[in-house]
């Protein structure tokens, strides 16, 4: 806690917002610092605490909320790689791993958010790397997977790891949006066109013996009015047969994972109709059974990505009939 002088020496001495409040930074520790000195000083220096007559406290309290919202609102930090400089600002998608930035040009910029999990990201690469040149030579999977740009690179000691990708913004919303945005889940119809092209983002993957490991809702993208998907996330990806370098503490995974054991292209099939069962209405009753077929305790009982493309297209056949494109939307009321 400050005292009133001790307060208004450190706005008055400040000449700038990172003067006060130091460089600006995309780091979340600093930033919370950061927020954590705002709400000290303001505690002292507001209005209601010195009273009315109390001008200097009262200008002082003014630069205060000035210098504030110029270092959150308008901190840019850049990065750079040996191709090209990134400028970012406030992130507006924050995850486990990484937080994701909107940069000064046609990307988004992923930034790891401790050094220690770099690894994660560098996984990441290889993968989006190895999707690349599988879809050089099969371009129809291209639209299902993010496309790496560039990336951090070599780094010191200390460094947090990034990467740069196409924005894959504008129009987007996760599945996590789609699961609040209708609560008492989706219409089988709509959530055909969805899964079928999950299934084959994870086809494509699995032909490639690459397992993604982190198949939920916020690594799905979906594009409502293109009928676009997008599997995101692939910064927990590994090999076939390999053990995942990471887990999430919120995310339901397969048995296998809960033992630590390797992992197989079944996990991405358990956990891909785990949130089939989790998005779909409850009188779905016949895609709710497929699902659950899927999600079986032995990886070996469950289908292929691939099988299951054709199997499941048959059961769909079967309820609904030749296909005919349905319009699908967001209520606005959840800002999509």
């Amino acid at each position: 806690m400050f005292t009133r002088a001790e307060a208004l020496d450190r706005v008055e001495r400040a000449e700038s917002a990172a003067g006060l409040f130091g460089p600006p930074t995309t780091d979340p520790t600093r930033r919370a610092e950061a927020q954590r000195l705002y709400r000290a000083l303001a505690s002292v220096l507001h209005p209601d605490v010195t009273g009315e007559g109390d001008t200097r406290a009262h200008a002082a309290s003014a630069e205060l909320n000035r210098m504030h919202h110029e270092w959150t609102r308008g901190a840019t930090v850049e990065l750079r790689t040996a191709t090209g400089t990134y400028r970012i600002g406030e992130p507006f998608a924050v995850g486990s791993v990484a937080n994701v930035y909107r940069a000064d040009g046609p990307h988004v910029v992923k930034v790891v958010r401790n050094p220690a999990l770099n690894p994660l990201l560098h996984s990441e690469w290889d993968a989006l790397r190895a999707l690349e040149r599988f879809t050089d030579r099969h371009r129809w999977l291209r639209p299902y997977y993010p496309r790496l740009l560039d990336t951090s690179g070599a780094l010191g000691r200390g460094e947090r790891a990034f990467t740069v990708l196409d924005p894959l913004v504008d129009g987007f919303v996760t599945l996590a949006d789609v699961r609040r945005a209708f609560p008492g889940g989706l219409d089988g119809r709509d959530y055909a066109w969805m899964h079928r092209r999950l299934l084959k983002a994870l086809a494509g993957a699995h032909r490639l013996g690459l397992v993604h490991g982190a198949v939920t809702a916020e690594n799905v993208l979906v594009h409502p009015e293109e009928h676009g998907i997008v599997l995101a996330g692939w910064s927990f990806a590994v090999e076939s047969g390999q053990r995942l370098l990471a887990t999430g503490k919120t995310t339901a995974y397969p048995p296998e994972v809960r033992r630590r054991e390797p992992v197989t292209t079944a996990t991405d099939v358990h956990m891909a109709h785990t949130l089939m069962l989790d998005l779909l209405a409850p009188d779905e009753k016949r895609q709710i059974t497929f699902a659950r077929g899927c999600t079986q305790d032995r990886p070996s009982r469950r289908p292929d990505a691939v099988d299951l493309l054709g199997e499941y297209d048959e059961l769909l056949d079967e309820l609904y009939g030749a296909r005919v494109f349905r319009p699908f939307a967001l209520p606005r009321t959840t800002g999509a």
